[in-house]
């Protein structure tokens, strides 16, 4: 997953079922699952539940500290065990949104980075022909190129701009237009006139147009129909960045495709390709864009497919470590030669009073009552004074319209269920439910496998340790076998696999496998039946392995005197010339900086985790920094 603090994509998921086999051995085809945030399909919209969007409502009085004292810790979601037995020490992850950087590996095994701002050549040859025609450029006066500018970014208090057109003639009209939408994309034009006098009108094309199907424009035959570019971006998760881009070249979203999602409080690194825009519109937005660059233009044939990457590599400052030099290589020759535990990490839990995984339970029991009851009630900590309204409106009234009229924002969780309830009535919970998007329904359920997997892998490597045993799983070409004892003896810890609970699972013969029944049962679960009575809340199950091993993983302690500053030189630092950052030996703060490629589906924050022997739930590290800076 690249970690993060997410926000939804609503995306479909395709959920293969294995043909039934085998005869004898207890054996059957698996699902190797992928996790979206390291750019598998998403499974799920992002982890926490989304709760509107910043900015609408007032914050109440509490802290963020005070916020999270609600939150989960690791012990929560059965993230108990490690690997290794060097000696932890203490660290402050993501102080910085800068300090966690994320590069995609795409399918080639090459690491993606923005290093080249210009437009493909073949593009160029056009724009070189089009320089002798009347040139666009030439048709707006720098005062209404400032004007038009300040229209872009909002700053204009008129919402549009009026060009009289003196020259009325077709051909001068379409130069206005196209030079209007092509140096300032988001802008759109109409003509109007006045008086006897003819303008043409730029506004925002935000709203309804936006999404309106794109204006079909030339496109050259020998040219792919994709472009696909980089994008860099800061603090700002994948589908918020192409939301954005959507309104200023005015598509669907879905015009846009990439190999995963990547997290929010961090920058990164990743391909997207987008049907039929021009490189040089794709260029144009550097111009405009806050916190995004887009760059490495490219014409292909084909789009980009959730899940063809083959992993990330990161690059993450861990600040004011506690670590001596030794403790330090200790932890990380650990990491590069054995590796850590494969949990699924805090973000998949979610943030709030709720976890997550209760409401996927409640669904799976077919207990719906309970599923409106979590989502819509009353809970402890800080939130937007907003959902506090809203929630306590609920409790007192049970009227769905009228706890709907306390959220400015109703495309958030609670809004979508609360609109469904008005709409159906609250005796059709279930197709109220359904109003709320795809992936965040089944973010509950998979937030629920993904507690089981951790609780049932922190059991195995109490139980067995670092080694292969009889009854474990491994994964034979697309199958799942249990290991016999003499077949135990030639495999290691790295090929054992456990699966997710599912109807299309097999489970470890020896007693931690057994545990899997004794665990569900406790939650009112029947292990043999795992199919819903809605299909989409079906769960075939998947397999997954218990240890990972980064690839390329180096480190450095660095000490430097200015919390405030960057400790990572970017892709865009370089790109402006800017000066990698300079470190004082005799610096009054330490940090770790280290580098390490993962798969697709692993969480690097339980890489970072092994390291240091520390929770890495926001709960934790909050504390930390409160103390930290206190």
């Amino acid at each position: 997953m690249a970690e993060s603090e997410p926000l939804s994509l609503q995306v479909g998921e395709k959920r293969g079922c294995p043909e039934d086999e085998e005869k004898d051995t207890p054996s059957k085809k698996p699902r190797v699952e992928n996790d979206h945030k390291n750019g598998g399909p998403p499974h799920q919209d992002e982890e926490e539940e989304p709760e509107g969007e910043e900015g609408d409502g007032e914050e109440d009085g509490e802290t963020f500290a005070d916020m999270m004292k609600h939150g989960l810790t690791e012990s929560d979601v059965g993230i108990l065990k490690y690997v290794s037995d060097h000696e932890g020490f203490s660290g402050i992850l993501k102080e910085r949104y800068s300090d966690f950087v994320v590069h995609e590996i795409n399918k080639q095994g090459k690491i993606v980075h923005l290093d080249d701002f210009s437009i493909p050549a073949e593009a160029a040859e056009e724009v070189s022909e089009a320089a002798q025609l009347p040139q666009e450029s030439d048709v707006l006066t720098e005062e209404q190129k400032k004007q038009l500018g300040e229209l872009q970014l909002f700053k204009n208090k008129e919402e549009n701009v009026s060009i009289e057109v003196m020259d009325d003639t077709k051909e001068k009209r379409t130069l206005v237009h196209k030079a209007i939408k092509t140096q300032f994309p988001g802008l759109e034009t109409k003509t109007e006139e006045k008086d006897g006098r003819k303008f043409i009108v730029a506004y925002h094309a935000a709203g309804k147009k936006a999404l309106a199907a794109p204006r079909k424009h030339f496109w050259p035959k020998n040219r792919g129909s994709f472009c696909h570019f980089v994008l860099y971006k800061e603090n700002k998760d994948t589908m918020d960045a192409i939301n954005v881009l959507s309104k200023f070249l005015r598509l669907r979203p879905n015009m846009f495709s990439y190999m995963g999602t990547k997290d929010k409080r961090a920058i990164t690194v990743q391909e997207i390709a987008v049907l039929k825009i021009t490189a040089e519109r794709l260029a144009h937005l550097n111009k405009c864009l806050m916190n995004l660059k887009l760059g490495n233009f490219c014409y292909k044939n084909h789009p980009l497919k959730l899940g063809e990457l083959q992993g990330n590599h990161f690059t993450v400052v861990i600040r004011n470590i506690s670590g001596t030099d030794e403790q330090v290589h200790q932890a990380l020759t650990s990491l590069k030669q054995t590796g850590f535990i494969n949990y699924y990490g805090m973000q998949r839990f979610g943030t709030t009073a709720v976890p997550t995984q209760q409401v996927g339970r409640a669904i799976l029991k077919n207990d719906w009552n309970e599923v409106v009851d979590l989502i819509l009630k009353p809970r402890p900590g800080a939130e937007k004074e907003f959902l506090v309204r809203c929630r306590e409106e609920w409790a007192k009234t049970q009227d769905p319209e009228a706890a709907l009229k306390k959220l400015p924002n109703k495309r958030c969780v609670e809004g979508q269920l609360l609109r469904g309830l008005s709409m159906y009535g609250k005796k059709n919970i279930v197709t109220a439910f359904g109003l709320i998007p795809r992936n965040n329904r089944l973010m509950y359920i998979h937030s629920y496998q993904s507690v089981v997997w951790n609780t049932m892998v922190s059991r195995r490597i109490e139980a067995f340790g670092l080694k292969a045993v009889e009854g474990d799983l491994v994964l034979r070409g697309t199958t799942a076998h249990v290991l016999s004892a003499e077949e135990a003896e030639s495999h290691s810890i790295h090929d054992i696999v456990m699966p997710l609970p599912g109807f299309d699972v097999i489970y470890p013969s020896h007693h931690v496998g057994k545990g899997y029944r004794e665990l569900l049962s406790a939650d009112g679960l029947d292990i043999d039946n795992m199919r819903h009575k809605v299909k989409d809340y079906s769960l075939a199950g998947a397999y997954r392995r218990i240890i990972i091993r980064p690839s390329d993983v180096s480190w450095e302690v660095i000490q430097y005197d200015d919390p405030r500053i960057s400790l990572v030189h970017s892709d865009f630092e370089k790109l402006e010339n800017k000066p990698a950052p300079v470190f004082n030996k005799e610096g009054k703060y330490r940090a770790l900086r280290m580098e390490f490629s993962l798969p697709p589906s692993t969480y690097a924050t339980m890489a970072i985790r092994e390291v240091l022997k520390l929770d890495t739930s926001i709960k934790k590290q909050t504390q930390l920094n409160t103390t930290w800076f206190n």
